[in-house]
């Protein structure tokens, strides 16, 4: 048997039908004598890009071990299943035992409040940028030119450069 990382979203209409379907997928994968070394319920998260006019979607990740009858049959049902948008099927080396990165422990809160600054660290009082000149107003452009349409010309002056037409008598 092959070991295998299946991620599937579904529709956030259908959340509370999700224990349901892990169930049903669960005795699937059991019941042929399959096993499962990682179940995690990630909840309801924003997707990256809609689908089908959904922003939300319900996200359930599993580390499985199944041989290749019950991972087609599993394959099947994401398929048929309306609920669920996508699914993804991923070939492991090994067992996947670990909490993935979205379950770990969530870091302590920064001293600057409820924001993680991540992996940019902290900025500081931004103090240290160094002298930037006197900016003003920013209204003095200089060298830029001027940002602004081309005004059109007078309409006296668009008359008399065109020829005049000879007046009837």
């Amino acid at each position: 048997m092959r070991h295998y990382e299946v991620v599937f979203i579904v529709h956030p209409d259908q959340s509370e039908q999700v224990p349901a379907m892990v169930e049903r997928y669960r005795t699937t994968i059991t019941g042929k004598n399959g096993r499962i070394h990682r179940l995690e319920d990630w909840g309801r998260r924003q997707l990256a890009y809609p689908i089908a006019k959904v922003h939300k979607a319900h996200y359930v990740l599993m580390n499985i071990e199944v041989d290749q009858e019950t991972l087609d049959e599993l394959e099947h049902a994401f398929k048929f299943n309306d609920a669920v948008l996508r699914h993804l099927i991923v070939a492991m080396e090994g067992p996947v035992v670990a909490p993935s990165p979205m379950m770990r422990e969530e870091r302590k809160p920064s001293r600057d409040g409820d924001r993680d600054r991540g992996d940019r660290g902290d900025r500081g009082d931004r103090g240290d940028r160094g002298d930037r000149g006197d900016r003003g107003d920013r209204g003095d452009r200089g060298d830029r030119g001027e940002r602004s349409a081309p005004r059109p010309a007078p309409v006296e002056a668009a008359a008399a450069a065109t020829p005049a037409e000879p007046e009837a008598s």
